[in-house]
């Protein structure tokens, strides 16, 4: 059974136990996933309300959008764990002859590279999650308004946890080249997803006022 059909009880459960995997980075893309469905309930409460039909076709929008991107983290946390466990089984080949280090040094170096392109991929729907919460949270439900903030906030956390377990696999990669393009792409994606939550926090609080 995948981690995405598993009960709340018995994720937490899995995630607890003494086993590294489900970790940080399956937690992240699962939160993104809260995030998502957060954002989908705004343009639910949007959608039909004649007070917001000005918004209802960008509302529409966001639903979809928001439903596309919590399957997609969902399943962003099953690959995760996939992922570590890949690098865990190049961790323990055999390494007795030269051949077969040479072997065990090129499955790690490939199980390290996925190890970091998912967490990476994770961190990309964080920030269409920051833009479409920012949405909700400009066009939506004013009564709705601080869920539309959570998942927001929510795309901010998430991502920062999945840029900290993208970097732990970039220390381990040879490639330079690899390494310096995801480092630029994540400080670039972090960028954004704060200025989007920014805005999102700013038009709360003259709402407030």
């Amino acid at each position: 059974m995948g981690l995405s059909e598993l009960g709340i009880r018995d994720f937490l459960k899995e995630l607890s136990s003494d086993t590294p995997a489900p970790g940080g980075g399956s937690t992240a893309a699962f939160c993104g996933a809260l995030g998502s469905s957060l954002v989908t309930m705004v343009a639910q409460l949007t959608l039909g309300n004649d007070k917001y039909s000005h918004s209802w076709n960008d509302m529409d929008g966001v639903r979809r959008k928001a439903e596309v991107l919590s399957q997609s983290l969902l399943k962003l946390m099953e690959e995760d764990s996939l992922a570590f466990n890949t690098f865990m089984k190049a961790l323990k080949l055999p390494k007795d002859t030269h051949e077969e280090k040479e072997i065990r040094q090129v499955m790690m170096q490939r199980a390290l590279t996925r190890a970091a392109e998912i967490p990476l991929a994770t961190l990309r729907d964080c920030e269409t999650l920051s833009a479409l919460s920012l949405e909700a949270v400009r066009k939506g439900n004013r009564n709705a308004i601080t869920d539309a903030l959570s998942a927001a906030e929510i795309a901010l956390s998430s991502g920062l946890c999945a840029s900290y377990n993208v970097r732990i696999n970039l220390a381990g990669i040879r490639e330079k080249e690899f390494v310096q393009n995801v480092t630029r792409e994540v400080e670039e994606i972090l960028t954004r997803i704060k200025r989007n939550v920014e805005e999102a926090r700013t038009v709360l609080e003259s709402e407030m006022e």
